[in-house]
């Protein structure tokens, strides 16, 4: 029984004036105080009179099978299976030292993620995973390598039956090329409307949620046209830039779709030369990118945090802090800013009965960083402590 002694807190939706007061028993939080409450007998007191608590935060979009090297995903299908589960293992470690204590892993090899999720390892602690498996992709689509293809119906309707049968907690869909695959395009669909709403239709039978990797415009509106409870990236490219009207926005925050924007890329790191081309040519820019999504928030659409960890060193593990702080630097409040990746993203992923607040009765999934991220977003990135269901993670 501890009690958390801070000088301030942020609640998952509004900061708490401090000096405040977290409670601790079982695993779970059982009071928040303002004040410097008393300790009662048989408990005992940390203080952390400089620092910040809030709830550990949601990474909603990571490869743990990513090992935060350029050519990460072009190496994951060639890793024998005890290597591909110390680079799970490191990804997880490099999460949690970030503050996330939360990790939804959208595309993994041989369903390592799903097994890893299973299983405790040394009984330290770790971040909930939540997995769903190989992403499902066209024929020699958006990251084939990672064994998932699909084509036509009856493929389709077993590939979603074998995620619901094996576990997986979301169905993760390759809605259009992507730059990390040669051969794919990111401005064509890999699905038609009808596909795409026999997957959606299939999964929420099952009771599985459906997430779309769409960076074309015309994936963005297939998306939303069937139904995907999320849209990865959102990114809207035409050929003639990024198209995203306030139609589209509209509809987007009407049906509280869960947009993934996938922020927090390392401005000093360059993508490759291919990538950055497509990327300069059709107005996708780091600081157009922010621009937008800060404009889809204004909007009311449903943005949640992720940052596509581990695919590149531009991108790797424990980045998602640079994803908050890019909301920020677009014009998004930073207490809005943090309940992207907090209490917004546990509602969107189901988990917002139990994380993502300090809330009685909540888990205490708890971070704690020096300094006020309300006032300077970069605190967040001076983490002192992490803990997960009520027991500190070792961030040595």
């Amino acid at each position: 029984m501890l009690v958390i002694r801070a000088a301030r807190a942020f609640d998952g939706e509004r900061a708490v004036p401090g000096p405040v007061s977290v409670f601790v028993a079982d695993g779970r939080i059982v009071g928040v105080e303002p004040g410097a409450a008393l300790v009662p007998d048989g408990w005992r007191s940390v203080e952390h009179p400089t620092a910040t608590v809030l709830p550990g935060l949601f990474d909603l979009h990571s490869h743990l099978g990513g090992d935060s090297r350029d050519g990460a995903l072009d190496r994951l299908p060639d890793y024998s299976p005890d290597e591909l589960d110390a680079v799970i293992n490191d990804s997880l470690r490099r999460e949690l030292a970030a503050g996330v204590t939360v990790v939804r892993d959208l595309g993994d090899r041989d369903w390592s993620v799903l097994r890893r999720r299973d299983r405790a390892v040394d009984d330290l602690p770790a971040p909930t995973i939540l997995a769903a498996g190989p992403p499902i992709t066209s024929a020699k689509g958006h990251c084939w390598r990672f064994g998932s293809e699909a084509v036509g119906p009856d493929q389709l309707r077993a590939a979603v039956r074998e995620r619901a049968e094996r576990g997986a907690d979301v169905v993760k869909v390759m809605g259009s090329g992507g730059t990390m695959t040669p051969g794919t395009d990111v401005m064509r669909c890999q699905f038609t409307l009808a596909e795409l709403r026999l997957i959606v239709d299939e999964a929420h039978a099952a009771g599985l949620p459906v997430t779309v990797h769409a960076h074309n415009l015309p994936a963005v509106e297939q998306a939303l046209a069937a139904h995907a409870d999320g849209i990865e990236h959102c990114t809207c490219l035409t050929d003639r830039g990024v198209e995203i009207s306030d139609d589209l926005l509209h509809r987007l925050a009407a049906r509280r779709v869960a947009v993934c924007p996938t922020l927090g890329t390392d401005p000093d790191a360059l993508p490759p030369p291919t990538v950055r081309e497509l990327l300069e040519r059709l107005g996708a820019t780091r600081e157009v990118r922010i621009a937008h999504v800060a404009r889809a928030h204004r909007a009311g659409v449903r943005i949640v945090s992720g940052a596509d960890s581990g695919i590149s060193a531009a991108k790797p593990h424990g980045s998602l802090p640079v994803a908050i702080a890019d909301l920020v630097a677009g014009g998004v409040p930073a207490a809005e800013a943090l309940a992207s990746a907090t209490s917004v993203a546990a509602d969107a992923v189901g988990l917002g009965g139990r994380k993502g607040r300090l809330h009685t009765g909540h888990e205490a999934d708890l971070l704690l960083c020096d300094g006020d991220p309300l006032d300077n977003i970069e605190a967040l990135t001076a983490v002192t402590a992490v803990m997960v269901g009520g027991t500190w993670a070792d961030l040595a």
